[in-house]
């Protein structure tokens, strides 16, 4: 079963359409990856479909890194008993 650092970078690369392999834990979605405000939402939505969570949107909103949204979701699945 992949990491979750692996599920960040698929579900990141394919809504921003960039190569996974060029995906690091300190990229932010923004400034590195390029992500617009509208996809930034479209990440939220495909990050709970792909762990099957519900996040505050503002919060998850507010994660500036894909290291930070590990974590971040990580944390989601433990309170909501997800298992990753």
């Amino acid at each position: 079963m992949a990491t979750v650092e692996e599920r960040v970078r698929a579900v990141t690369a394919r809504v921003l359409r960039v190569d996974s392999a060029h995906i690091r834990p300190e990229h932010r979605f923004t400034t590195d990856l390029g992500a617009e405000s509208i996809q930034s939402v479209e990440l939220v939505a495909a990050f709970e479909e792909e762990f099957g969570i519900e996040m505050d949107e503002d919060a998850a909103l507010s994660v500036q890194t894909v290291g930070d949204a590990v974590s971040f979701i990580t944390e989601v699945c433990k309170q909501q008993g997800v298992a990753v």
